[in-house]
């Protein structure tokens, strides 16, 4: 039996959205993929509903790159609420257990520095994390018991901003992947005596991604309607900033992206560029494969067909 034909139109590129709250990336991705039409999808990195800020939406073979923007640094702003600990460590969930203590603003600045540089972070028992093949947070709100083994995440930078009143703080963090906020928050209130969990997030920043130049879903259908999304897109290159960049002709690129392995001059990499290196290989100034270098020799590792 044949196979379905799939539907869609061959879009590529980058979207920087600005997902509201209330709205999973999932949904997101989905509500994309319809104004779009879009034949293929992804996303760079998962937001909770209670979340705002930048999600990268990957378009076409820009899904191909969606590991790189998954890598690069994230930026948050937000505001932890003391007093509570909830079943979800954020504002959604159950309440747990109740603290009258409340943190004075020099009390919560003295932790700060033992929740910053490389860290073991156990994820909120509602995460996507998959155990056993499950959803951690489809397994949690069934009841079931969920055991989730602690992860090494970097934060970089962890900074109160302000003290609206005694019961919540707002604070600036930039960290890496697999950081989980709400974690950090749930951590942080332990550590304090007084718990926690998370109220509001905005994400600002992933990557080269910014709050800045993000388009919300109201623009994005704007633009579809006037038949202008190119101007909502970056390109697929956008996600791959920080790999060395190779230059060739046309017959060299054609026959990579053939699958062949091609002899190349190392003197035309801009970037720097280690031994076994994942290079952009670049023509006519746009990127047609990820690469890998070795000597002299370039072998294709992923081809774009753009």
């Amino acid at each position: 039996m044949a196979r379905a034909r799939r539907c869609g139109r061959p879009v590529h590129g980058w979207l920087c959205l600005d997902k509201p709250a209330g709205m999973t990336s999932t949904e997101a991705v989905a509500r994309v993929r319809r104004l779009t039409q879009a034949l293929k999808v992804g996303h760079g990195g998962t937001l909770d509903p209670l979340a705002t800020g930048v999600l990268p939406i990957a378009l076409g073979e820009a899904t191909k790159t969606v590991a790189y923007v998954m890598a690069g640094r994230k930026c948050y702003r937000f505001t932890a609420r003391w007093g509570e600990a909830r079943s979800t460590d954020d504002a959604e969930g159950e309440v747990l257990a109740t603290s009258t203590e409340r943190p004075s603003a020099a009390a919560i600045e003295a932790e700060l520095p033992g929740f910053v540089g490389t860290l073991e972070q156990v994820p909120p028992r509602y995460a996507a994390i998959k155990v056993a093949g499950k959803r951690a947070y489809d397994l949690a709100r069934r009841g079931e018991p969920v055991e989730l083994a602690p992860r090494t995440v970097e934060i970089e930078r962890l900074v109160l901003l302000e003290r609206p009143d005694p019961d919540h703080a707002v604070f600036d963090l930039v960290c890496g992947r697999g950081t989980y906020v709400r974690a950090l928050i749930r951590d942080l209130g332990a550590q304090l005596g007084c718990l926690g969990h998370v109220v509001a997030l905005r994400r600002l920043q992933v990557g080269p991604f910014s709050a800045e130049t993000a388009t919300t879903l109201e623009a994005l259908e704007r633009l579809v309607v006037k038949e202008a999304l190119p101007e909502a897109l970056w390109p697929v290159s956008a996600a791959l900033g920080d790999l060395p960049r190779l230059a060739l002709t046309a017959p060299q690129a054609h026959r990579l992206c053939a699958g062949q392995t091609i002899r190349v001059a190392p003197g035309l990499m801009v970037g720097d560029a280690r031994p076994d290196a994942t290079v952009r290989a670049m023509a006519a100034g746009q990127v047609v494969a990820l690469a890998r270098l070795q000597g002299g020799e370039l072998s294709p590792v992923r081809v774009f067909n753009l």
